[in-house]
């Protein structure tokens, strides 16, 4: 494997198999990301291969994690760039959380009263079982 090489933006690898070997997220998905322009800025060597910053190692993980707690990728986006640009308005960057979180809360109560319903018809189903007999009882 090659070695990050410094590069005038910083550190970045010259081939995109570092960036997938380094966060375990694959090629396609890495093209998806720059497609969706989630990868900021990638820029181009002089045999135009795309050149993936040392930054990029921790952003994707970052968006990886935020995907498998439910962000959606126009969500991650926004604090990608906030991230990047490093002049996020606090206030501005708390609501996106502050926001999921109720979204969050609002899907655990429903789940919770779906919990409560499938209690009930389980229960109701072993009490027939066992008044006819298919369950011990």
């Amino acid at each position: 494997m090659r070695q990050w090489i410094a590069h005038v933006g910083g550190p970045v690898a010259s081939r995109i198999y570092e960036l997938e070997t380094r966060t375990g997220v694959g090629r396609h998905t890495l093209r998806y990301y720059e497609r969706q322009g989630l990868l900021g800025d990638v820029h181009r060597s002089s045999n135009n291969s795309r050149e993936y910053p040392e930054s990029l190692v921790r952003e994707v993980r970052l968006l990886r994690n935020m995907q498998s707690l439910g962000f959606s990728l126009n969500e991650i986006r926004q604090i990608l760039d906030g991230v990047r640009a490093r002049d996020i308005d606090c206030a501005d960057g708390a609501r996106l959380p502050a926001d999921k979180r109720v979204r969050v809360e609002e899907q655990i109560t429903a789940l919770r009263g779906v919990s409560r319903v499938l209690a009930r018809e389980q229960k109701r189903l072993e009490d027939n079982a066992r008044l006819h007999g298919k369950l011990p009882g």
